[in-house]
């Protein structure tokens, strides 16, 4: 599963094949700053990133997850 911190946060993004499908899902996770550096604070539990979007393959899905994610935190790609 691709990660990488972005300011304060850890974002793991990730793809699913669908079931009964040649598609793909993006999914994403994202934490935030924890007090303890053996605990990570979810701040958006793992799931799709939208229900509608099917990618033909992993790596297509996985970068809109992370496209997606840098969205939710207030980074735009050009940022990243």
């Amino acid at each position: 599963m691709p990660s990488e911190t972005v300011r304060e946060y850890e974002i793991a993004y990730s793809s699913v094949k669908l079931p009964d499908s040649e598609h793909w899902g993006a999914m994403v996770t994202i934490y935030g700053p924890s007090s303890s550096p053996m605990h990570r604070n979810c701040v958006f539990p793992e799931q799709r990133v939208s229900i509608d979007m099917v990618f033909d393959d992993a790596a297509a899905a996985e970068t809109e997850a992370r496209k997606a994610a840098l969205r939710m935190i207030g980074q735009g790609e050009r940022d990243a």
